[in-house]
């Protein structure tokens, strides 16, 4: 779309914000009114309906030639968009997010309802704590084929037949999911009650959470910020928000690699199969390591980590969820660092083979040097993303399992945003002094600093 790297990272990062902040509106509908089977068919509804018009919007692409210089899918070389193309393009893209903010929370909810009984049961929690590892195993796969395949298609054949592939798959989808429509575990009757007193209580307990969290030295214990006898929507919002709050800083970190992380890759040579040529492989394919990461480290997880940490800890899960979103922040910390030291590396390199104000030449650093950081980003996320769903569906009350969900998921949502702030906050002030760190010449730019 032409923009520049630092709008592009802030465009990003605000509707990846906005898909996980909907998330929240997709909750609050299917535990008031919907109920979460008819959430999970309302919104693949909403997706086939955006990636049919994603597709048409694709083929309204202009013809003419690109400016000079834009020879490689990974440089902004789109034409300019005319304003029906670009209000069509806009009105689908947010669509899809609507579609995301529905499905989330309530199809991960209501996957989860299939293996829920007594919440004080050890058993119950534990292969509950096992449904939250095999979700996450078994997108995963999906997020590999989107990376890997789709995103060859899209640069090599076209964005139309990309979007057609995903349409087509979300038919699918749907008809074998009300294939199983008799076989789920009914749902309750919808009630609004505990909507309600979470509305009329919120206020009271803002007054109180900050007493609440930091009198009650049993809550490092049971992991239960709120007492089972309160566990009833009173005001369980507020009193989940040090945990909330904190997780944002882990949200910010993840949301670099589908923005400068990218950014970097597109500048390293990317040719596999020899110096001379070979296949070119676009830069966002790398995520794919992400993936890897989860369908390698989640079954080593759950079927040898576990149980050999519970003959230790004597708790059904291993370590508890707080123990584990611990580990997943402190991993991704050392993520940002092997990104800062591989980004300093990469500048050296753009330099020595004086590269710097060629900013769409290739660097002689080969892609594959990004693949550390990709992993431990995994890492971070098998341990932080997954007990932070898991934890907050434990804490609140049974009729508001997706509004639980949908807070861990907003996290996310939040995170990006912050990110898209700190990234324009940085631009303008780095700016005033001299280069911006996000200069779009990115060998004069320092994502090392950032």
């Amino acid at each position: 779309m032409g923009m520049s790297m630092a709008a592009a990272a802030a465009a990003a990062n605000s509707w990846g914000g906005t898909v996980l902040v909907l998330t929240l509106v997709g909750a609050l509908a299917a535990d008031s009114h919907l109920g979460r089977y008819r959430a999970v068919v309302a919104a693949d509804v909403l997706y086939l309906l955006s990636l049919g018009m994603l597709m048409v919007s694709s083929t309204l692409q202009a013809t003419h030639p690109h400016p000079a210089g834009c020879n490689d899918a990974a440089t902004a070389c789109s034409s300019p968009l005319s304003p029906f193309r670009l209000v069509f393009f806009y009105t689908a893209l947010y669509l899809l997010a609507l579609a995301q903010g529905f499905h989330k929370p309530c199809s991960e909810a209501f996957g989860a309802d299939q293996f829920v009984a007594a919440s004080d049961d050890p058993s119950a929690n534990a292969s509950r704590s096992s449904y939250f590892n095999g979700f996450h195993f078994s997108i995963s796969w999906g997020y590999a084929v989107a990376t890997t395949v789709l995103s060859y298609v899209e640069d090599n054949v076209g964005w139309t037949v990309g979007f057609a592939a995903c349409w087509a798959t979300m038919v699918v989808y749907l008809a074998v999911f009300l294939l199983g429509t008799g076989s789920y575990r009914a749902e309750k009757p919808v009630d609004a009650a505990p909507l309600a007193r979470l509305a009329e209580t919120s206020a009271a307990a803002a007054r109180a959470w900050t007493k609440w969290v930091f009198s009650r030295k049993e809550a490092i214990c049971t992991e239960r910020l709120l007492p089972i006898e309160e566990v009833d929507g009173k005001g369980f919002v507020v009193k989940l928000l040090p945990i909330w709050m904190t997780s944002i800083v882990f949200a910010i970190i993840g949301a670099q690699e589908v923005t400068l992380f990218t950014k970097q890759g597109s500048t390293m040579d990317r040719r596999v199969g020899g110096a001379g040529g070979g296949l070119v492989v676009p830069p966002a394919p790398l995520q794919f390591a992400i993936s890897v990461t989860f369908f390698t480290l989640l079954p080593v997880y759950d079927r040898a980590l576990v149980p050999l940490a519970r003959r230790f800890t004597r708790h059904p899960a291993g370590i508890t969820k707080l123990q584990r979103i611990g580990a997943g922040m402190a991993i991704s910390c050392l993520a940002k660092v092997v990104a800062a030291l591989v980004e300093a590396k990469r500048l050296c390199a753009a330099s020595d083979a004086g590269l710097i104000d060629r900013p769409d030449a290739t660097v002689p650093m080969s892609l594959w040097w990004l693949v550390p950081q990709y992993v431990l980003i995994g890492i971070s996320k098998v341990f932080g993303v997954i007990s932070l769903e898991e934890f907050f569906y434990d804490q609140v009350p049974n009729g508001l399992r997706c509004v639980g969900l949908a807070m861990s998921l907003s996290v996310l949502g939040v995170g990006s945003y912050a990110s898209g702030m700190l990234v324009s906050a940085i631009d303008w002030t780095t700016t005033s002094g001299g280069e911006s760190w996000f200069s779009d010449d990115i060998n004069r730019a320092h994502l090392d600093y950032f």
